[in-house]
């Protein structure tokens, strides 16, 4: 893996915009063309393989919280764990999730791979790694190979999910109003399961309502909703006032992703893979307490377990806490994994983001913060394959 220098496109604003990537420049600069990540064909191949095994022992894992009723280590409630099971056990499928994987290239070859964390339930930066950077490479050089059928394999899994969705078979697509980061996303996912054949509508979350005698969820134009594609939290939408309606309901949506990923985006998974595969190549130390760090004198970061973009990680390093971010979780509980030495690239620090769609490695997208701990703005950059 290397960072390489490079010229943007004249005029690559309008070039994005043209795509429909209208928050290029967040927060000054989000997509940033000035780089790219080069990396060979063998890194490719190892990263989707880490990638694919990585997602095996999470869904062995889901079996096994199951098995074991261990929710209570969730903080759920037995409603949402019953929801939780019947989505396994009806087979409800998943669609995509993305793995932060940290890859370092100057340790030996079965050590370069961790995972930091599964976005499991509400991805974001979909659009810009299956097409902003497509797009991209086709005008940097088109020779070149990108990690990266993510497009394809998504109009070929909705294809594959029609016969799972409830009838009448049209897909609300929901996300959060006056949100353009997951307006994108989400209206991507809706674009790709047009081109699947698919009947689909648009519905911000806050205009979804629900009927409590008839314990059904109804769009604007007073119509059921039946399918319900939500970038939306599972942990929000359970604490709805329309909650309700979820639990023991044969009339609920038919819900993408599915509850069982609950338990997937949910950070004491990271504890849950130590304890059933400790020692694994793939895998960081990680547990509930920091009691085991600091026995031991070893690095570590805490990470509140429904954090989301960077928000309060904190890190210690020489029984020392360094850094803090700010955020809205402070009051709530963590996990703890040991550090593991992200690549400083010219005092940029990268983080790969490895996309899982139907169950299989299917591209990659990048971020990269001036600190080890990267946030909502950190920069997306560009990757491509030469060997």
């Amino acid at each position: 893996m290397k960072r390489v220098s490079i010229s943007p496109r004249k005029n690559w604003i309008e070039k994005v915009e043209e795509l429909g990537f209208t928050f290029h420049s967040l927060d000054d600069l989000y997509w940033d063309e000035s780089v790219a990540y080069e990396f060979s064909m063998q890194e490719i191949l190892d990263l989707e393989k880490a990638t694919n095994e990585l997602h095996a022992l999470c869904l062995d894992a889901v079996q096994k919280i199951i098995d074991n009723k261990w929710f209570n280590r969730f903080g759920l409630s037995d409603d949402v764990a019953d929801l939780i099971m019947q989505s396994w056990d009806e087979d409800h499928p998943a669609i995509y999730g993305r793995f932060d994987l940290a890859y370092n290239a100057a340790l030996p070859p079965g050590q370069r791979i961790k995972m930091l964390e599964y976005n499991a339930d509400t991805p974001t930066s979909l659009f810009e790694a299956a097409v902003v950077q497509w797009y991209w490479l086709q005008e940097f050089n088109s020779n070149y190979d990108q990690f990266n059928s993510i497009h394809e394999r998504l109009i070929d899994y909705w294809k594959y999910l029609i016969p799972y969705l409830k009838s009448p078979g049209v897909v609300h697509f929901a996300c959060l109003n006056e949100n353009i980061e997951d307006l994108t996303t989400t209206e991507y996912m809706r674009d790709t399961a047009t081109q699947a054949g698919l009947e689909t509508e648009l519905i911000y979350v806050e205009h979804i309502g629900y009927e409590s005698e008839e314990r059904s969820y109804f769009d604007m134009d007073e119509e059921v909703i039946s399918n319900l594609f939500k970038l939306y939290p599972w942990e929000w939408m359970i604490k709805e006032e329309f909650a309700e309606g979820l639990f023991h309901n044969p009339l609920a949506p038919y819900f993408i992703e599915p509850a069982w990923k609950m338990l997937l985006s949910h950070k004491m998974i990271l504890s849950i893979l130590w304890e059933l595969n400790p020692g694994h190549p793939l895998l960081l130390p990680a547990y509930d307490s920091p009691d085991y760090f600091r026995s031991h004198q070893m690095d570590y970061i805490g990470k509140p377990v429904l954090g989301r973009e960077g928000n309060n990680i904190s890190v210690c390093k020489n029984g020392l806490e360094q850094v803090e971010t700010d955020g809205v979780y402070q009051d709530t509980q963590k996990i703890y994994q040991g550090l593991f030495a992200l690549p400083d690239m010219n005092g940029c620090f990268p983080v790969l983001g490895s996309w899982v769609i139907g169950g299989e490695a299917a591209g990659m997208g990048i971020r990269e913060s001036t600190t080890i701990i990267t946030g909502n703005t950190s920069r997306f950059i560009p990757h491509y394959i030469k060997d």
